[in-house]
Protein backbone atom coordinates (compact mmCIF):
# COMPACT_ATOMS: atom_id res chain seq x y z
CA UNK A 1 0.00 0.00 0.00
CA UNK A 2 2.68 2.36 0.82
CA UNK A 3 4.15 1.74 -2.55
CA UNK A 4 0.88 3.18 -3.85
CA UNK A 5 0.81 5.98 -2.08
CA UNK A 6 4.39 7.07 -3.17
CA UNK A 7 2.84 7.28 -7.01
CA UNK A 8 2.79 10.63 -8.12
CA UNK A 9 0.52 11.79 -10.59
CA UNK A 10 3.23 12.46 -13.78
CA UNK A 11 3.45 8.24 -12.99
CA UNK A 12 0.12 7.87 -13.54
CA UNK A 13 0.87 9.47 -17.06
CA UNK A 14 3.49 7.24 -17.93
CA UNK A 15 1.87 3.88 -16.86
CA UNK A 16 -1.20 4.79 -18.87
CA UNK A 17 1.19 5.53 -22.36
CA UNK A 18 3.22 2.85 -22.08
CA UNK A 19 -0.10 0.30 -21.50
CA UNK A 20 -1.87 2.16 -25.00
CA UNK A 21 1.51 1.53 -26.34
CA UNK A 22 1.11 -2.07 -25.63
CA UNK A 23 -2.98 -2.36 -26.36
CA UNK A 24 -1.66 -0.79 -29.95
CA UNK A 25 1.30 -3.10 -30.74
CA UNK A 26 -0.62 -5.75 -29.70
CA UNK A 27 -4.06 -5.28 -31.95
CA UNK A 28 -1.07 -4.49 -35.02
CA UNK A 29 0.40 -8.28 -34.61
CA UNK A 30 -2.66 -9.89 -34.72
CA UNK A 31 -3.88 -7.47 -37.79
CA UNK A 32 -6.68 -5.61 -36.08
CA UNK A 33 -4.86 -2.52 -36.90
CA UNK A 34 -3.96 -1.62 -40.56
CA UNK A 35 0.27 -0.42 -40.96
CA UNK A 36 1.42 0.73 -44.33
CA UNK A 37 2.24 -2.63 -45.29
CA UNK A 38 -1.41 -3.62 -45.48
CA UNK A 39 -1.97 -0.60 -47.70
CA UNK A 40 0.09 -2.10 -50.68
CA UNK A 41 -1.87 -4.02 -52.82
CA UNK A 42 0.77 -4.81 -55.95
CA UNK A 43 3.83 -4.62 -57.29
CA UNK A 44 3.93 -3.38 -61.21
CA UNK A 45 5.75 -1.41 -63.24
CA UNK A 46 4.88 2.29 -63.90
CA UNK A 47 6.39 4.91 -66.45
CA UNK A 48 6.22 8.33 -65.67
CA UNK A 49 6.38 11.36 -67.72
CA UNK A 50 8.92 14.02 -66.87
CA UNK A 51 8.22 17.40 -68.29
CA UNK A 52 11.05 19.98 -68.13
CA UNK A 53 10.21 23.67 -69.89
CA UNK A 54 12.75 25.57 -70.49
CA UNK A 55 15.66 23.95 -70.99
CA UNK A 56 18.58 25.93 -72.42
CA UNK A 57 21.54 24.23 -73.80
CA UNK A 58 23.99 24.64 -76.67
CA UNK A 59 25.15 21.61 -77.03
CA UNK A 60 24.96 20.00 -80.45
CA UNK A 61 24.35 16.31 -78.75
CA UNK A 62 21.46 15.54 -76.93
CA UNK A 63 20.91 15.55 -72.94
CA UNK A 64 18.77 12.84 -72.83
CA UNK A 65 18.81 9.40 -75.02
CA UNK A 66 16.46 6.15 -74.57
CA UNK A 67 18.19 3.53 -72.89
CA UNK A 68 20.08 5.26 -70.70
CA UNK A 69 20.10 5.98 -66.89
CA UNK A 70 18.98 9.11 -65.11
CA UNK A 71 18.90 9.51 -61.33
CA UNK A 72 15.80 10.76 -60.05
CA UNK A 73 15.00 13.18 -56.85
CA UNK A 74 11.34 12.96 -55.89
CA UNK A 75 10.28 16.20 -53.75
CA UNK A 76 13.91 17.03 -52.72
CA UNK A 77 14.57 13.34 -51.69
CA UNK A 78 17.20 11.43 -53.53
CA UNK A 79 15.60 8.35 -54.89
CA UNK A 80 17.62 6.07 -57.55
CA UNK A 81 18.44 5.70 -61.20
CA UNK A 82 15.76 4.99 -63.42
CA UNK A 83 15.94 3.69 -67.20
CA UNK A 84 14.60 6.47 -69.96
CA UNK A 85 12.76 4.43 -72.09
CA UNK A 86 11.59 7.60 -74.54
CA UNK A 87 12.82 11.43 -74.88
CA UNK A 88 10.72 14.00 -76.86
CA UNK A 89 11.90 17.76 -77.18
CA UNK A 90 11.36 20.61 -79.30
CA UNK A 91 12.42 24.19 -79.78
CA UNK A 92 10.50 26.89 -77.46
CA UNK A 93 7.11 27.77 -79.38
CA UNK A 94 5.80 30.70 -79.80
CA UNK A 95 1.73 32.58 -80.77
CA UNK A 96 1.90 35.04 -83.46
CA UNK A 97 -1.38 36.44 -84.01
CA UNK A 98 -2.86 35.59 -87.94
CA UNK A 99 -5.65 37.37 -89.88
CA UNK A 100 -7.76 34.39 -90.40
CA UNK A 101 -11.37 34.13 -88.13
CA UNK A 102 -10.79 30.61 -88.56
CA UNK A 103 -7.28 30.38 -87.37
CA UNK A 104 -6.58 33.61 -84.68
CA UNK A 105 -2.91 32.54 -84.57
CA UNK A 106 0.45 30.65 -85.60
CA UNK A 107 2.46 28.80 -83.83
CA UNK A 108 6.29 28.89 -84.70
CA UNK A 109 9.50 28.64 -83.06
CA UNK A 110 10.95 31.30 -81.03
CA UNK A 111 13.91 32.79 -82.82
CA UNK A 112 13.90 34.98 -79.21
CA UNK A 113 15.09 32.32 -77.52
CA UNK A 114 17.04 30.09 -79.72
CA UNK A 115 18.86 27.87 -77.27
CA UNK A 116 15.46 26.29 -75.20
CA UNK A 117 14.21 23.32 -75.75
CA UNK A 118 11.33 21.30 -73.92
CA UNK A 119 11.19 18.03 -72.97
CA UNK A 120 9.19 15.04 -72.31
CA UNK A 121 11.40 12.34 -70.66
CA UNK A 122 9.72 8.84 -70.37
CA UNK A 123 11.00 6.82 -67.09
CA UNK A 124 10.34 3.40 -65.91
CA UNK A 125 10.19 1.67 -62.31
CA UNK A 126 8.58 -0.92 -60.11
CA UNK A 127 6.16 0.98 -58.25
CA UNK A 128 3.91 -0.32 -55.07
CA UNK A 129 0.25 0.21 -55.67
CA UNK A 130 -2.02 1.42 -52.85
CA UNK A 131 -5.94 0.17 -52.57
CA UNK A 132 -6.58 3.47 -53.29
CA UNK A 133 -4.61 3.17 -56.88
CA UNK A 134 -1.51 5.50 -56.21
CA UNK A 135 1.31 4.14 -57.21
CA UNK A 136 4.48 4.24 -54.61
CA UNK A 137 8.35 4.87 -55.50
CA UNK A 138 10.37 5.56 -52.53
CA UNK A 139 7.85 5.66 -49.98
CA UNK A 140 6.52 9.20 -51.78
CA UNK A 141 3.50 9.04 -54.05
CA UNK A 142 3.88 9.62 -57.28
CA UNK A 143 0.80 12.15 -58.91
CA UNK A 144 0.74 14.68 -61.73
CA UNK A 145 2.21 17.91 -60.59
CA UNK A 146 4.88 16.68 -58.22
CA UNK A 147 8.54 18.36 -59.04
CA UNK A 148 11.12 15.82 -60.32
CA UNK A 149 15.00 16.41 -60.39
CA UNK A 150 16.47 14.54 -63.44
CA UNK A 151 20.32 14.31 -62.92
CA UNK A 152 23.28 12.88 -65.28
CA UNK A 153 26.82 13.25 -65.71
CA UNK A 154 26.83 16.00 -67.46
CA UNK A 155 23.04 17.88 -66.14
CA UNK A 156 20.91 18.09 -63.29
CA UNK A 157 17.55 19.91 -64.37
CA UNK A 158 14.42 20.02 -62.71
CA UNK A 159 10.89 19.35 -64.12
CA UNK A 160 7.61 18.15 -62.98
CA UNK A 161 5.25 14.76 -63.45
CA UNK A 162 2.94 14.82 -66.23
CA UNK A 163 1.53 11.52 -66.44
CA UNK A 164 1.49 8.30 -64.51
CA UNK A 165 1.10 5.11 -66.39
CA UNK A 166 0.16 1.57 -64.66
CA UNK A 167 0.79 -1.14 -66.49
CA UNK A 168 -2.03 -3.44 -66.31
CA UNK A 169 -1.99 -6.05 -63.64
CA UNK A 170 -2.06 -9.61 -65.02
CA UNK A 171 -6.00 -11.02 -64.30
CA UNK A 172 -6.07 -14.47 -62.11
CA UNK A 173 -7.61 -16.33 -65.34
CA UNK A 174 -4.59 -15.70 -66.86
CA UNK A 175 -2.64 -17.28 -64.00
CA UNK A 176 -5.03 -20.47 -63.48
CA UNK A 177 -4.80 -21.11 -67.56
CA UNK A 178 -1.04 -20.87 -67.36
CA UNK A 179 -0.94 -23.31 -63.91
CA UNK A 180 -3.83 -26.09 -65.79
CA UNK A 181 -1.43 -25.91 -69.04
CA UNK A 182 1.89 -26.51 -66.68
CA UNK A 183 0.11 -29.16 -64.98
CA UNK A 184 -0.98 -31.25 -68.12
CA UNK A 185 2.68 -30.78 -69.27
CA UNK A 186 4.08 -31.93 -66.31
CA UNK A 187 1.80 -35.27 -66.32
CA UNK A 188 3.52 -36.15 -70.01
CA UNK A 189 6.02 -39.54 -69.14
Amino acid sequence: MEFIKKIKPFDYLIIAILLIALVVGILTYFGKRATSSNQIEATVNVELEIYLRGVTSTSKTPIFKAGEETFITIRNVPYTKLKITDVKFDKRKALIPAMNAKKPYVVVNDETLPYQYDYLVKVIDSAKITKDGDAVLGGNKVKIGIPMTLEGAKYKLNGVITNVIVSPQPSNSTHSDLDKHTKLNQDVQ
